[in-house]
């Protein structure tokens, strides 16, 4: 069994073929598919998917940092609403990306750091996106309260200094997809130095499919080459990386299966 803790499967890539896409994970063993919000249009494909596919698609509510605009308090409001009316088992995505534009950074970070609070709000953990934006989505996270939340680093890419940094947050784990399979991906060797209790598996389907797939739409049922790879870095067996990736994650998202 193996948990895809961050899978963007609402997207419209998916539109003709998601109950195929939905049978072949549950056919490879995924137990769950984690979906996370990117901005306030995709709020009804979220929740339409995680309502007909009840229990298996599990939905998060947030604002994506690439999706932070001048006017994001006004995002957030209606993001925001949508706590009210439905269960969430995460705040996400959120977080800081300076990897594309850093004209918004100070907005970026605004928006994390209320988001953040909305977490300690709800208590719920968070899902966070911090593309070349580690150490700054960190400060973000001590001062907000880093004893009094806890979540997940999505997509994890950074170097061993940025590793620790993470790391030193007891209540943070490290999502790992198919960048790790990379032929020039430097994770297999970062990833050396965080032990496989603090590891969870994702897709970000439709995005960073693993090898042999790269290059085209990737879906949950991939998991299992990520799966393959930690077996490799860690030097043991696929029930050891899918029982503890998946007890995080049931741990860390309050997932009961």
């Amino acid at each position: 069994m193996i948990i895809d803790t961050h899978s963007h499967i609402f997207d419209e890539t998916f539109s003709n073929d998601i109950d195929d896409v939905i049978l072949r994970a549950k056919q490879a063993g995924v137990a769950a598919v984690l979906l996370p919000n990117i901005d306030t249009e995709s709020i009804k494909e979220v929740n339409s998917l995680a309502e007909r596919h009840k229990g298996y698609c599990l939905p998060m509510m947030g604002l994506h940092p690439t999706s932070v605009t001048k006017d994001w308090k006004k995002d957030l409001n209606i993001i925001k609403e949508q706590f009210s009316r439905h269960q969430y088992i995460a705040v996400g995505e959120i977080g800081i990306d300076l990897y594309w534009d850093i004209s918004l950074a100070e907005e970026q970070k605004s928006a994390f750091e209320e988001q953040l609070r909305w977490s300690i709000e709800y208590n719920l953990p968070v899902s966070i996106h911090c593309r070349n934006a580690v150490m700054e989505s960190v400060e973000c996270i001590k001062k907000v309260g880093a004893d009094k939340l806890k979540g997940s680093f999505h997509s994890f890419g950074g170097n061993s200094e940025e590793l620790q940094v993470v790391l030193d947050l007891k209540n943070f784990y490290i999502g790992i997809n198919g960048t790790v399979t990379y032929k020039n991906s430097t994770l297999p060797t970062v990833l050396q130095d965080a032990d496989l209790s603090r590891i969870m598996v994702e897709t970000d389907a439709p995005y960073l499919p693993p090898v042999p797939y790269r290059g085209k739409r990737n879906e949950p049922s991939y998991t299992s080459y990520i799966v393959d790879k930690l077996c490799d870095i860690y030097n043991t067996n696929k029930d050891d990386v899918e029982n503890t990736t998946s007890n995080n994650a049931k741990k860390l998202f309050g997932i009961n299966i």
